[in-house]
């Protein structure tokens, strides 16, 4: 298990983006014909979101047996890897900064059809468009960064009957936009 860290909240950096795309490409040189394609998730992904500056990555590959083949090509260019990580069909991975151990990079690797994908892409896009929700958990954030400052675990799991209540939303509303 990862080491929990202290929590920082940043301004929303509009070179977030920019970063998940060159990270994005070095995933891709890693993972080759395995890898479809690589989303931006989490905070990061949310412009006027405050947030942890780490990025959150969905990449989806053929077959999370290929993906458990390149566990050392991804260990080999500095990532830790963490396998389920407590969620079932997932292969987590992370990227800290080399001397501080700040981490940079956390990686969210599924199957391609898996359900978690349409989760973490509905949240998404469902803030994205809604200034209120985003306003709404940045308070979320801020209350559970105020309990837990010290503790990344603890801030998660703080934060997680918010979250939760809000995909709901979200994949109710992605649902009815792909039918």
């Amino acid at each position: 298990m990862p080491p929990p860290f202290k929590v920082e909240l940043a301004e929303h950096n509009p070179h977030w983006s920019a970063a998940a795309l060159a990270e994005a490409s070095v995933l891709h040189d890693v993972l080759g014909s395995a890898l479809l394609i690589v989303h931006h998730i989490g905070s990061t992904a949310i412009p006027g979101l405050r947030a942890k500056p780490i990025l959150d990555l969905l990449p989806v590959v053929r077959s999370i047996d290929e993906m458990d083949l390149r566990k050392t090509n991804l260990e080999q260019i500095g990532y830790d890897w963490w396998g389920e990580f407590g969620l079932p069909g997932r292969r987590y991975v992370t990227k800290d900064e080399p001397g501080t151990g700040r981490r940079l990079v956390q990686v969210h690797c599924y199957e391609i059809g898996a359900p978690d994908i349409d989760r973490h892409l509905a949240f998404r896009d469902y803030l994205r468009e809604r200034p209120e929700i985003v306003a709404s958990y940045e308070h979320e954030k801020a209350r559970c960064r105020a309990l837990y400052p010290d503790d990344s675990h603890a801030y998660g799991a703080c934060k997680s009957a918010w979250i939760e209540a809000v995909e709901t939303a979200a994949l109710a509303d992605w649902r009815r936009s792909s039918l």
